[in-house]
């Protein structure tokens, strides 16, 4: 089955699907996953993981837009179940990147979700202030913050997250993660059930692309080495996060 957008989703679904995974992406890349998140989520369901990846633009009001895509997921689950897309009863995995991180545990924060685990890559939790330049220099009394700002987020997640199962993901070169904190929090509720893996890549590894470098048909260029270097370190960061996600989705499958 290739791509599907349906009702602001879109949708994968490969012929024997073993589990649903509810992605959500970065505050500027969510709006088109399919594209932005491709080459990842098809390795995915490759191994049998069928992928809903719910579109989102981002606001201030972080709330609605976890409870909208919550919404709309749940929407497309049942419509592709009650079509037969779908088997019913399916394990379903919550996966964020980034913005989609905070996503993910608003939603487990704030709804009654049965969901086999989350996954949270390169959690960001920053402020408005922080995330959006052009607010830092505005006078204090526009005061405009995220709904809930930072701390909220943390205290909501510390008081009311219901998902067991979680394995947060940092990456080595990643300045914008702030996933120390949310280790913290999430271990103090479920000090068992909780994992943390630092790979090697960056806050955009999530969004590499198997691009093709077009090599010199006269001679190999110092330029043609460096493209292929991108790609290869590229591709290995990428893989290195498809395999350790895969192991956590099924460890037993995998070994």
């Amino acid at each position: 089955m290739d791509w599907q957008e349906i009702s602001g989703n879109w949708v994968y679904i490969p012929r024997q699907p073993r589990a649903v995974i509810h992605f959500l992406g970065g505050a500027f890349v969510a709006a088109a996953p399919h594209l932005t998140y491709r080459l990842l989520l098809e390795e995915l369901g490759k191994q049998g993981y069928a992928t809903i990846a719910t579109s989102f633009i981002n606001t201030f009001d972080h709330r609605a837009i976890a409870s909208e895509v919550y919404n709309s997921f749940e929407d497309t689950l049942a419509l592709l179940q009650r079509r037969k897309y779908l088997p019913d009863r399916l394990p379903v995995y919550g996966v964020g990147h980034s913005m989609g991180c905070k996503l993910q545990l608003l939603v487990g924060s704030m709804y009654d979700v049965n969901r086999a685990g989350n996954i949270l890559i390169s959690f960001n939790n920053f402020s408005a202030r922080d995330a959006v330049p052009l607010i830092g220099q505005m006078p204090s009394e526009f005061n405009m913050e995220f709904s809930p700002n930072p701390q909220e987020t943390l205290d909501l997640v510390a008081g009311y997250y219901d998902v067991p199962r979680n394995l947060i993901i940092k990456f080595s070169n990643d300045t914008l993660d702030q996933s120390y904190t949310l280790g913290q929090t999430l271990t103090k509720i479920f000090p068992n059930t909780v994992s943390t893996q630092t790979l090697g890549g960056s806050h955009l590894t999530p969004l590499g692309q198997d691009f093709q470098w077009q090599l010199n048909s006269q001679a190999f260029t110092p330029f043609d080495a460096i493209g292929q270097w991108i790609k290869q370190e590229v591709q290995r960061d990428l893989h290195q996060l498809k395999e350790k996600m895969l192991v956590w989705l099924d460890p037993v499958g995998v070994a």
